[in-house]
């Protein structure tokens, strides 16, 4: 998942000091397999977080904390790891037929 805070947002929070323990309970609740932070194209922080999510249902799970906390926006990127990819033959096949 992909998630962008808006500046003055967080500048506020920095401001304040609580961008770090705002950022830190939402990552410790979340417990994502990795997350990297960078600037978005637009020039907001930003951060990728890979997370495994067994069901669409958990999505407010992850980005309700993001859009209350920060305002933030946040995308969905699904992705596979190899044993998905295998998995996926049938679905190769199936459509070979268009």
């Amino acid at each position: 998942m992909t998630i962008s805070l808006p500046t003055d947002v967080a500048n506020d929070r920095v401001r304040g000091g609580s961008f770090g323990s705002t950022m830190s309970g939402i990552l410790a609740e979340m417990k994502p397999e990795a997350v990297y932070f960078t600037a978005s194209p637009g020039g907001e922080r930003s951060a990728l977080a890979i997370i495994d999510m067994k069901d669409a249902s958990e999505m407010v799970k992850y980005a309700e904390p993001w859009f209350l906390a920060f305002g933030s926006a946040v995308n969905f990127e699904p992705v596979m790891i190899p044993s998905d990819l295998e998995k996926a033959g049938p679905y190769f096949e199936a459509a070979l037929k268009y």
